[in-house]
């Protein structure tokens, strides 16, 4: 079978033409002024938080730590999959595209600083908002609320150590969060159907759920689900110890990890697009 984009093809587009796709759908992105930017963000933050919530829902109760991890990272792979569907502007999928386009274009995209701090910080506010909305409007049963604290007691465990080594360690557990997240979006984009793209996505986010690698917006979500009910570690030990080097660490992982070995190994270089 014909690899050609422009070829039909019944379940996948060659894995050789992602990285520019990507980049030129990075590029749409920057172009975005600032107040669309700002709510494709915004509805970002609030998707992943819902995936959270799911997450968290799914696997309430369930004792078998295989199965409790499986069912959390399905129920976590919705939020994802609303992303990926809607195309709004998540932080840690930008850290694949925005390093394609500078591969591509041989130059720093423009208004490199101002997306990154307008997405991350609608990203958050979406995600507060979805919590605050939910903790006012739903009660949950006792095991959702034992394992919403199991799971942000995981996120916090590295605030246990407190040294650097321990705050480096969530930056190294970072990178590791935005390689299968940035897996997750780089097969999605393979996939030719609306369905086709959840099963690819559903993995890689899985894997990285079910391992606790930590990923600044899914925690942002976790964090944002049990802050409101009067419980967590509190909005600066969060941001301080998870939020902001989860963050460092998908810039890296993304960049390093998925954009630059798939872009210099298997992308197209033939004129032929």
């Amino acid at each position: 079978m014909a690899d050609r984009p422009d070829e039909v093809q019944h379940q996948y587009l060659a894995a050789r033409y992602v990285p520019e796709r990507l980049a030129a759908e990075g590029e749409g992105l920057l172009a975005c002024d600032w107040p669309r930017l700002s709510v494709l963000a915004l509805l970002a933050g609030a998707f992943v938080t819902l995936g959270a919530l799911l997450s968290v829902l799914v696997a309430s109760g369930v004792e078998a730590e295989g199965p409790r991890l499986v069912l959390a990272g399905i129920g976590f792979s919705v939020g994802y999959y609303f992303v990926a569907l809607a195309g709004v502007a998540l932080f840690t999928e930008a850290n694949v595209a925005l390093p394609d386009v500078l591969l591509a274009r041989g130059r720093l995209p423009r208004h490199l600083l101002r997306f990154w701090g307008l997405v991350f910080v609608f990203n958050f506010a979406g995600a507060y908002l979805v919590g605050w909305m939910v903790a006012a409007a739903q009660q949950y049963s006792p095991d959702f609320h034992a394992t919403l604290r199991e799971m942000v007691d995981l996120k916090m465990a590295y605030r246990a150590r407190g040294d650097a080594g321990a705050w480096w360690g969530v930056v190294l557990s970072g990178a590791l969060a935005n390689w299968m997240v940035g897996l997750a979006f780089f097969f999605a984009k393979m996939a030719q159907t609306v369905l086709g793209k959840f099963l690819p996505l559903a993995l890689a986010v899985i894997l990285f759920e079910a391992a606790n690698f930590q990923h600044s917006p899914a925690n942002m979500g976790y964090f944002s689900l049990i802050m409101p009910l009067g419980e967590g570690p509190g909005w600066a030990p969060a941001v301080l110890w998870n939020i902001l080097p989860a963050a460092g660490g998908n810039v890296l992982g993304g960049a390093l990890l998925v954009a630059l070995p798939f872009w210099y190994a298997i992308r197209a270089r033939s004129p032929d697009r």
